[in-house]
């Protein structure tokens, strides 16, 4: 079982011709991903990486049974293709793109509630299940497979943690890098939620950063239906009150925004929580009492 994705996602790639769309297209097939196709207006018709060019979403959709897209369209239209997956029919929207104005992703957001699909992102690294499909920008070799998933705002830390918890000897099942924006589709609870209800994974690594109230929230879930051990960091315990950090979400709003009080919050909720990203793997290790 698997999370989002799998080598059974038939994914497109809205962007497909652009360089960052071809770089990332281009390590996903090599990942293994299998990638049908790719959107890019005024060019259909047209061959790229050995896949189908189309005009439309629609149109990819129709021609190849689509279920994945992923986003790479700069961010003045990257609200525009999330709606047009939406209405196309894709199950699962990975927005990669940085920088979508926050007015739009409100109107974005609205918009992809009335259809049956999962947002994830923008702004985030993507999803990637070992030995599966990898949808998104992550180093893919880092990802072995095992029986930890990741939920991630960082995109590095993600990678970070992966390569921990490989190297410790448990393996990755499906990280989720849900991206630092102040409006994303899918929250760290609603990640957290799939995880745990993924028969593979047995204990799942959350990382957090300052800002908003995603962390509490799932925290709160986890304490009261939790059903496997977490493993938790807060990014930003040195970060300057009122400056935005990194990610656009990254800002401390009020005192339960910090990091230290959403470490306490995690704590108190039994999240497993860590104060430096070097101990993710070992603490999981310690959790699952699993010896290297």
């Amino acid at each position: 079982m698997s999370v989002l994705v799998n080598k059974n996602s038939k994914v497109i790639v809205q962007g497909f011709t652009g360089s960052e769309g071809t770089f990332h297209a281009s390590q996903m097939i090599e990942f293994g991903t299998n990638v049908v196709g790719g959107v890019t207006p005024g060019k259909g018709g047209q061959s790229h990486l050995d896949r189908p060019v189309f005009n439309s979403v629609a149109e990819a959709v129709e021609k190849t049974g689509a279920d994945v897209s992923i986003i790479f369209v700069p961010p003045a239209f990257a609200a525009d293709a999330i709606m047009e997956a939406a209405n196309a029919g894709i199950k699962v929207i990975i927005a990669i793109t940085e920088g979508i104005p926050v007015k739009d992703m409100i109107i974005a957001k609205e918009y992809i509630s009335q259809y049956d699909t999962t947002l994830i992102g923008p702004n985030c690294p993507g999803v990637i299940t070992a030995d599966g499909a990898k949808v998104g920008i992550m180093p893919g070799f880092i990802f072995k497979k095992g029986k930890i998933g990741i939920v991630s705002k960082s995109g590095t830390l993600t990678y970070e943690a992966a390569d921990q918890v490989v190297k410790a000897g448990m393996g990755i099942t499906t990280a989720i890098g849900i991206g630092g924006d102040p409006i994303i589709g899918t929250t760290t609870k609603e990640a957290v939620q799939l995880l745990m209800a993924d028969d593979e994974t047995e204990g799942i690594v959350m990382i957090g950063e300052i800002g908003g109230n995603l962390e509490a929230q799932a925290a709160e879930w986890i304490k009261e239906h939790g059903t496997k051990p977490v493993v938790g960091f807060i990014a930003g315990v040195t970060a300057p009150a009122g400056r935005t950090m990194g990610h656009a979400g990254a800002i401390v709003g009020g005192e339960d925004d910090t990091a230290e009080a959403k470490k306490r919050i995690l704590r108190a909720c039994g999240v497993h929580v860590v104060d430096s990203p070097a101990e993710i793997g070992k603490k999981m290790a310690e959790v699952l009492g699993v010896t290297a």
